[in-house]
């Protein structure tokens, strides 16, 4: 880690802070089950992967946004106000999804800082890359998480 000072203007004090140096990454680079795992490489993977798809949900909703506004005017046709209607309530559940999804993006993103990032929160064992690497937010082993689904099930059907 390196030091870095600057100043703080609200306390009028010079300030230290710790940086962690910039992890190199080839463009090429997927993880790899032959190398530790969860180190600084794989950490810096999925910390970009995670940064990448939070930065491209948030572009989306903006998108998103600023095509509800044009199209929130009146529409004298009741089929087309209808429709309208029912497309911004489909696209107004599509940003509660994405939200959401978001903050799984953050939480996994924490994960990463703590270090408890790639290991499942049920058994602690490690995730496997591919589960990972197809689904960066996962928690669990994808036996630990059939597990928990099928719990799921059983108590819904009660």
């Amino acid at each position: 880690m390196t030091m870095t000072e600057h100043w703080d203007a609200a306390s009028g004090e010079l300030e230290e802070s710790c940086m962690k140096p910039e992890v190199f990454l080839p463009e090429d680079y997927r993880p790899a089950e032959d190398e530790p795992f969860m180190n600084e490489r794989q950490l810096e993977y999925f910390r970009r992967k995670l940064l990448a798809w939070k930065a491209e949900i948030l572009e989306e909703s903006k998108h998103t946004l600023e095509e509800l506004q044009q199209s929130a005017r009146a529409v004298p046709d009741m089929a087309d106000r209808a429709s309208e209607e029912t497309d911004r309530a489909i696209e107004l559940r599509t940003r509660d999804r994405q939200r959401k999804l978001i903050a799984k993006i953050d939480a996994a993103l924490r994960r990463i800082e703590t270090g408890e990032y790639g290991y499942c929160v049920v058994t602690g064992e490690p995730i496997s890359l591919k589960r990972l690497d197809a689904r960066p937010i996962a928690t669990m082993t994808l036996e630990a998480q059939e597990r928990h689904e099928r719990r799921e099930k059983v108590h819904r059907d009660d």
